[in-house]
């Protein structure tokens, strides 16, 4: 009977811990993963806007034009771009480069693991895009921005020393360009008007440089891209760069965070250097008579500017007791009147 019971009794601790086994709950699952990296089109079009508007601008002629026309096709085509709008296309180009940087984007996803951390990190670039500056790889991302651009700064600026050089050049007595440059502009109201018209235009992105952007922020190849760091201090410029792109790295980059990326795209110093170079490019050619002077108006508020602007946007200031450097967005109305008339010295030279 005692080992009836010791049987029994074996049988209902087996079956209580049969039980307790069912009744113990199930581990919790994994994490979701972390989403992918996203931007939405709206800053890739933004992008191809300013890639597009350069590569056109540096077809300028540096080593000298052959007719009155191509110095007024010149014009047009250095003309045609509004300032907010190429502003916002180069911080746009800007976050595509540092998506490139597969340091910055691997360490900025380590902050995705946890959807928490993610909201909180996306919450504070959003209110201080200074932040993204802080995060791992921001130098690797920084360096791309500015050796990309600083191309685009070298360019112009080869191209400005050439066609002012070149306005002089063409007085010679020995140049046969002479005889068509020294000639006065017909209809010089109806091309600074032309000028004014183009600069308030709206820029139409490229659908083909758009695609190619788009599948290169996403990818992380394809722009064929060196590699170079730079660390801080960073420009407001550089600095909406890298947060455009480490919310593109968090997946807060589609369309539904399209307010806010159009929002970090906008750099009001960065504006304020192109609309003053537009002025002074207006005063300059109405200032400039015979074709020479609108070539110096070509190098020196077209293609110098664009320069000065594009190196502003991506080199710290100097510091407040340091010698005051002149850019075009930093020039008094006075001292954007005298730049604009400086291309009454050219008479001189002829």
């Amino acid at each position: 009977m005692r080992r009836g019971l010791t049987l029994a009794a074996l049988a209902v601790a087996a079956t209580l811990a049969s039980c307790a086994k069912e009744v113990e709950p199930p581990p919790p699952p994994p994490p979701p993963p972390p989403p992918a990296v996203s931007l939405n089109e709206g800053v890739a079009q933004a992008a191809s806007i300013y890639v597009a508007f350069m590569r056109e601008v540096g077809a300028i002629p540096a080593g000298g034009f052959t007719d009155a026309e191509s110095i007024q096709a010149a014009i047009r085509k250095g003309a045609a771009y509004e300032p907010a709008q190429l502003s916002r296309g180069m911080i746009a180009y800007g976050s595509i480069l540092a998506l490139q940087s597969p340091e910055f984007v691997q360490g900025v996803r380590t902050y995705a693991v946890d959807p928490a951390t993610r909201q909180e990190l996306i919450a504070r670039i959003i209110a201080d895009p200074a932040v993204a500056a802080t995060l791992p790889g921001a130098d690797a991302a920084a360096g791309l921005i500015v050796d990309t651009l600083g191309r685009d700064v070298a360019a112009m600026r080869l191209i400005a020393e050439g066609v002012e050089n070149d306005a002089y050049t063409i007085q010679e007595r020995r140049d046969p360009r002479r005889r068509w440059a020294t000639v006065a502009i017909a209809n010089r109201e109806d091309r600074l008007q032309s000028a004014k018209t183009l600069s308030v235009a709206q820029m139409l992105p490229s659908a083909e440089e758009s695609a190619r952007l788009f599948a290169a922020a996403h990818a992380g190849t394809g722009l064929e891209l060196g590699t170079a760091r730079s660390g801080p201090p960073y420009t407001p410029a550089v600095t909406r760069s890298l947060a455009l792109a480490a919310l593109a790295a968090l997946g807060a980059g589609g369309e539904d965070f399209r307010a806010n990326t159009d929002a970090m795209s906008i750099d009001q110093n960065s504006e304020f250097c192109l609309n003053m170079s537009k002025l002074m490019l207006f005063q300059c050619l109405a200032a400039s008579r015979p074709s020479y002077e609108d070539m110096f108006c070509i190098g020196r508020h077209i293609a110098r500017d664009l320069s000065t602007c594009t190196a502003q946007n991506i080199t710290p200031q100097p510091p407040i007791d340091a010698a005051p450097t002149a850019v075009a967005g930093s020039e008094t109305p006075v001292a954007a009147e005298a730049a604009a008339s400086a291309t009454a010295s050219l008479n001189t030279s002829g």
